[in-house]
């Protein structure tokens, strides 16, 4: 199989996503792990086996089929080439995210009584979401042109559920679940619920943005617990409890808590003003984002714990007295020591850094504001605006001035 390594990479990147993918060979079927749960926890009878085997017996060469079920799950799969029976499949996964209505027309449809439809909402809680406009499309289409020769040499097809027979497989509940039998179905979609939960906090504490990002646009959002029925205030709970959460992620990150308190202080005043269900999606975005970044600039897991007092102290008050004696003072240790630890683990001279975060301040500064050069020094720490103007221009290249004047062009 000349595509090996590649439909491992595939696989790995959907698996990445929470979407499962299989390969079988279509002779041994494994229904099994092919059901994803649902038609046990229900007793729902439905001839799957002879649904999937005549759906299955209908695959093509060169083609990539998408399926949806009767619960609204969609599957892709294809024959893969250089074998004769070989099949890879993804799924099962949803296109958008259902409604409580959609589920409760789903469930009337299905012969599903409203006594099973929390456990109905807790099966698609943990189908992930996979929008049409996904990225992971125009991969598959991709390795469909690497495994088929090219773009034009396969078509991606759905098949619609009209196109099957359908006479024998009306659902039909065979009996009234036991309590155990809900209890462990819940207690199993919770614990999957977690452990994405955990990995979503993981990504955060290392500040990695995109893996968030990912992992969250595939996050089926049934699965935040409505606990009110008005949905702006849950929504805000739930804003609440992920602000805390990512909060903790990023100190698991080796933020102080200094940077923590005021971005957690400013989300918790913008999650009240919350006016609407799409601005609270936006902001949980944002808050995502946000803790990534400051986990990436801010993050002192590797530094020791003078250097990470002394980064702190300089941050929090640029105003403050911060030559190497005060600041090696306030920790009861000798200056040359905190001078050789500091350089030693940063890279940098500690006033190096003092006047690169001045600077830094100084430019942002000139730049949003109409303060005189000389009030703009003060608030950076140095009453000698001669001195500063001297510091500013060996680190930018212009004098504030200049600064100014070029950001106002």
């Amino acid at each position: 199989m000349f595509y090996k390594a590649e439909l491992q990479f595939i696989r790995s990147v959907f698996k990445k996503c929470h979407i499962r993918t299989f390969t079988f060979n279509i002779d041994e079927i494994p229904y099994e792990m092919l059901d994803t749960g649902i038609t046990g926890v229900l007793n729902i009878y439905i001839d799957f086996e002879k649904e999937r085997k005549r759906l299955l017996d209908s695959v093509e060469k060169n083609t990539i089929f998408e399926y949806t079920d009767i619960f609204g799950c969609s599957y892709m799969f294809m024959l893969l080439p250089e074998t004769e029976k070989e099949i890879f499949l993804i799924g099962p996964y949803v296109s958008e995210l259902p409604e409580r209505k959609d589920i409760m027309e789903i469930a009337e449809k299905l012969n599903i009584t409203p006594t099973h439809l929390r456990e109905l909402e807790q099966f698609y809680s943990s189908v992930p979401v996979l929008p049409e406009s996904s990225h992971l499309f125009a991969l598959l289409d991709s390795f469909g042109g690497l495994i088929w020769d090219g773009s034009e040499n396969f078509e991606f097809r759905k098949i619609s559920r009209e196109n099957i027979e359908q006479a024998s497989f009306a659902p039909v509940i065979k009996k009234d679940v036991s309590d155990a039998e809900k209890s462990a179905w819940n207690i199993q979609m919770i614990e999957k619920r977690y452990e994405y939960e955990n990995e979503i906090f993981r990504a955060v504490s290392q500040g990695q943005y995109q893996k968030v990002a990912l992992l969250v646009s595939n996050l089926n959002q049934l699965s935040f617990e409505k606990r009110l029925s008005d949905p702006i205030r849950n929504l805000k709970n739930y804003c609440i409890i992920t602000n805390t959460i990512l909060r903790k992620a990023a100190q698991e990150g080796g933020v102080h808590p200094f940077y923590l308190d005021r971005i957690s202080s400013e989300f918790a005043a913008k999650i009240e003003l919350i006016p609407s269900i799409e601005s609270g999606k936006d902001l949980i975005t944002d808050m995502f984002r946000s803790y990534c970044r400051l986990v990436r600039n801010h993050t002192m897991k590797h530094y020791s714990p003078p250097v990470q007092r002394t980064i702190t102290a300089i941050d929090s008050d640029l105003t403050a007295n911060l030559t190497l004696n005060a600041l090696a003072s306030a920790q009861n240790l000798s200056p040359s020591y905190l001078s050789a630890l500091f350089s030693q683990e940063t890279g940098q001279t500690l006033t190096e850094y003092v006047n690169q975060k001045r600077v830094k301040l100084a430019m942002r500064l000139l730049a949003t504001t109409k303060l005189q050069i000389q009030t703009i020094a003060q608030h950076c720490g140095i009453l000698d605006v001669h001195y500063f103007s001297k510091v500013f221009k060996k680190a930018v290249g212009l004098t504030p001035k200049q600064y100014r004047e070029s950001q106002q062009k």
